[in-house]
């Protein structure tokens, strides 16, 4: 049996799988704000999950942010609370066995990848567009991470071939200017089209079909944005498919108008990378965590 856990801001999820992928189990839970606290909520769903269904399982744990590979400490997470803590340690030693920790955009590009949009591809470019920007890199079901531990972490790299009125870019929390992030995100999209201290893109696509031209305007600004964005990574990796996750993976028109936007950017005589929407849906990153052992 495998074990996910998707450990975000708002809820902790657990998925068990049995040896074919099946779900034999799932549950959510808030996401404390305590991190001692948030370790024995996820302990506790294991141990649950485990007398549940009779069976010891492999775990895995996505997160947004990742591991250090110089100290082990958690990194860049958006939820503040886990930065500068083992969380893998801790969790070893509250579950009496290793456990694999690994950045949520990973998560999903293993589960895409495995059985997913991604399924019977060699190289697969997932993407995250929701609160954040991530990116993760799955080859012939391995994690592509780096000796660095930053594989595929676009959304922290400047926009690619600037407009005049583009650059410098908005300044993201992590002290540049420019990331993807502040282009690509939700929130990103929703500063862009209402104007500084919008987060919520939600009601832009509904505004946009019923005529308002502001709205309209930022979609068509956003799917240029993420357009360069992936020539760019078609001039570097040249995935064979690039799969969209996050809650603006929802949005229809980008995978009418990305594509061929995105062709003008790839260096070479065709650009035929797929971009696709995630199978899977919000599911994706847990099922990826439980599968994070199955590359050995």
């Amino acid at each position: 049996m495998r074990l996910g856990i998707d450990l975000g801001g708002t809820k902790i999820e657990i998925v068990a799988l049995d040896r074919d992928g099946a779900v034999r189990l799932r549950r959510r839970v808030p996401t404390p704000s305590d991190y001692a606290a948030a370790v024995e909520a996820i302990a506790a769903l294991v141990h649950g999950a485990e007398r549940e269904t009779g069976e010891r399982g492999t775990v895995g744990v996505g997160i947004p942010g990742s591991l250090s590979p110089v100290t082990g400490l958690v990194r860049n997470a958006n939820s503040q609370a886990l930065n500068g803590q083992p969380l893998d340690r801790d969790l070893a030693a509250a579950l009496g066995r290793e456990v694999r920790v690994t950045n949520d955009a990973n998560c999903l590009a293993m589960s895409e990848a495995a059985d997913g949009a991604g399924a019977g591809y060699r190289t697969v470019f997932a993407v995250i567009m929701g609160t954040g920007c991530g990116g993760g890199i799955v080859s012939s079901g391995r994690i592509l991470d780096g000796p660095n531990g930053t594989g595929g972490e676009w959304g922290h790299t400047p926009l690619p071939w600037m407009r005049p009125e583009e650059f410098p870019g908005p300044r993201c929390w992590c002290g540049r200017h420019g990331c993807l992030e502040t282009f690509l995100s939700g929130p990103g999209l929703a500063a862009d089209c209402d104007g500084p201290g919008a987060r919520d893109a939600g009601s832009i696509p509904a505004r946009a079909a019923a005529g308002e031209a502001k709205a309209a305007a930022a979609l068509a600004r956003h799917a240029d944005r993420l357009a360069r964005a992936l020539g760019m990574i078609a001039n570097i990796l040249d995935p064979d498919v690039v799969v969209l996750g996050g809650g603006l993976s929802n949005m229809e028109h980008l995978y009418r108008e990305v594509p061929p936007l995105m062709a003008r950017h790839v260096f070479g005589d065709v650009a035929r990378t797929p971009v696709v929407r995630a199978r899977h849906g919000d599911s994706s990153g847990v099922f990826g965590a439980a599968r994070l052992w199955d590359s050995g």
